[in-house]
């Protein structure tokens, strides 16, 4: 990982967003609703050329088609920000050709979730650029009650020190306090770059949530991750909102599951977060920056964000 952290402009109003397409095709209505929500809080969209490509197979065009429009947001001066239309699946194609040089020569806020876990990872790894989980375009912005305002304008505006809690679904699975960098994504793609030239670095405060994974699927890829080695230094671990995964009548069954697969690890451990996948306001966070994880009072948990992304 680069020694220098690259934290790209804070986007204020007015700023211009490119609206990107890594992995797979966007429903067309669903970006212009979202590219309109985004132009209501008092930002400036471009669709990036390829960003409503159908095709080849689930793909939002080829791989040199996504990869000119990634790199050429970028590069365009015109652009101080870059957001996701969707996950899916198609990030990882790209990972061999993107180029550090380019990204850290113009450092801007990346916006995504999902697939682009993927990209989150590659960004840290190769160019030390803070990166941002949170909303996308036709995923989150075209839906009225699709965002959490208030951490979207704390994670990208560059603000003081923040704190998410109870209210944003934060709850204690194990007490504790730990400080460190921020680090995570989507459960399944992070445990599938693990044996690949883009695989995580050692986190220090790791945060991973799914959509549609079972508890065993979770015990699984936890275990994963101990055998690779992924939770020596974590100090501690946030788990999302899990209503996607399963129904209510196994969320006990999905937290022992966690519980199992983390009895060695002495860290705290909090759940329900709601940022990614969720049906509910989607809550930003930026990956590469400190933050620490107060899990002392059941009643007051408290996840700090203590340095700007």
């Amino acid at each position: 990982m680069p020694q220098t952290v690259f934290r790209p402009k804070a986007l204020s109003k007015g700023a211009t967003l490119a609206i990107v397409s890594p992995a797979s095709t966007p429903d067309p209505r669903r970006v212009e609703l979202g590219m309109a929500q985004l132009e209501a809080l008092g930002y400036k969209t471009m669709l990036a050329p390829h960003a409503l490509d159908r095709g080849p197979l689930y793909y939002a065009g080829t791989r040199d088609a996504r990869l000119a429009d990634l790199h050429g947001a970028f590069t365009d001066p015109r652009v101080d920000g870059i957001v996701c239309t969707r996950g899916g699946w198609g990030s990882a194609e790209l990972l061999p050709y993107l180029d550090a040089e380019l990204v850290r020569a113009n450092p801007k806020a990346f916006v995504g979730y999902s697939d682009q876990t993927s990209l989150h990872i590659w960004l840290r790894e190769r160019a030390g650029l803070v990166s941002f989980h949170a909303p996308m375009c036709a995923a989150d912005f075209a839906d009225p009650e699709g965002i959490d305002p208030a951490s979207w304008n704390h994670a990208l505006s560059g603000g003081e020190a923040w704190t998410l809690g109870q209210d944003d679904g934060l709850r204690v699975l194990r007490r504790g306090e730990a400080e460190g960098t921020l680090d995570g994504g989507c459960l399944s793609i992070y445990t599938a770059a693990l044996g690949t030239p883009f695989a995580p670095g050692k986190a220090e405060i790791l945060f991973l949530e799914d959509v549609g994974t079972k508890p065993y699927q979770w015990d699984r890829m936890l275990l994963h991750l101990r055998y690779a080695g992924r939770l020596d230094g974590v100090k501690g671990i946030i788990f999302g909102d899990m209503k996607k995964n399963v129904g209510p009548e196994e969320q006990e069954l999905l937290e022992q599951a966690i519980l199992h697969a983390l009895a060695d690890f002495a860290g705290p451990v909090a759940i329900g977060l709601r940022s990614g996948h969720v049906n509910a306001r989607n809550i930003s966070l930026p990956l590469g920056v400190r933050v620490r994880l107060d899990l002392q009072e059941e009643a007051n948990p408290r996840l700090e964000i203590l340095g700007a992304g």
